[in-house]
């Protein structure tokens, strides 16, 4: 008599084998985190390979792979060369463009040296204009406030642009005025550095809003948010909605 129950001929067996490797593996998200570094440096790459790179058995990698393909992170590939016998070549793996961004960019640093070779070569004017030149495309197409009463209208269609920008801008009423507030500013590393690029946003507010400006709070700075208050004398305070739907409405 036995004690352990027997498949049904040519059926799957219930659990893979696990490797001592696996057995005392990393955290998962640390294989993970592994088995992408190794598709990074070496890919297109199999799953036995993996396996053997990191110490693990291909049946625990092709589990995380199956996860990482399923987030978009990995995507899988047909080898073309041949040498690796008869029946079908093993699949390949390589990372996906997203797969890649989980090891960051280094976009600060680049925006920030670009911006000081700009500096040396034509001095403080060359970099403001190009600060206008980046501003005025992110708010292209807004008309300018007629009056005070449009001034709201204005600057919701402004921070509309900036939160399409990665600035997840918000307005409100505030001292018989409006404040254009930034949640999060995409370009704060290196606006600290160039406080032009923050001088150019406040110019272009003014000029479409009509009113000067008065700068309260900067991310760039070490505040939470950037707050922009924009006073306005006559304005009637009523409610500013904070969806396009209602101000559609």
């Amino acid at each position: 008599m036995t004690t352990a129950r027997q498949g049904r001929p040519g059926s799957r067996p219930t659990s893979s084998p696990v490797s001592p490797a696996d057995s005392f593996r990393p955290r998962d998200g640390d294989t993970r985190r592994a088995i992408l570094r190794t598709l990074l440096e070496q890919a297109p790459v199999s799953a036995s390979d993996i396996g053997t790179r990191l110490g693990f058995s291909a049946a625990g990698v092709r589990r995380h792979l199956d996860i990482l393909v399923e987030d978009d992170l990995v995507e899988v590939t047909r080898p073309t060369g041949r040498g690796r016998g008869r029946g079908r070549p093993a699949k390949t793996f390589r990372l996906t463009d997203r797969g890649r961004a989980t090891f960051g960019h280094d976009y600060d640093s680049l925006a920030a040296s670009a911006l000081r070779a700009l500096r040396e070569t034509g001095g403080e004017e060359a970099v403001r204009a190009f600060a206008r030149r980046r501003i005025s495309t992110i708010v292209d197409g807004i008309p300018p406030a007629d009056d005070d009463q449009s001034v709201p209208a204005t600057a919701h269609a402004v921070a509309d642009a900036f939160s399409a920008h990665g600035y997840a801008a918000t307005v409100h009423h505030a001292g018989g005025g409006v404040q254009i507030c930034q949640h999060h500013c995409p370009v704060s590393q290196v606006a600290s550095e160039f406080p032009e690029l923050c001088e150019a946003e406040h110019e272009a507010i003014s000029r479409l809003l009509g009113n000067h400006v008065q700068p309260l709070a900067s991310i760039a700075e070490g505040h939470g948010i950037c707050t922009t208050n924009v006073p306005v004398g006559q304005l009637t305070l009523t409610p500013i909605p904070h969806t396009p739907d209602e101000r559609r409405g």
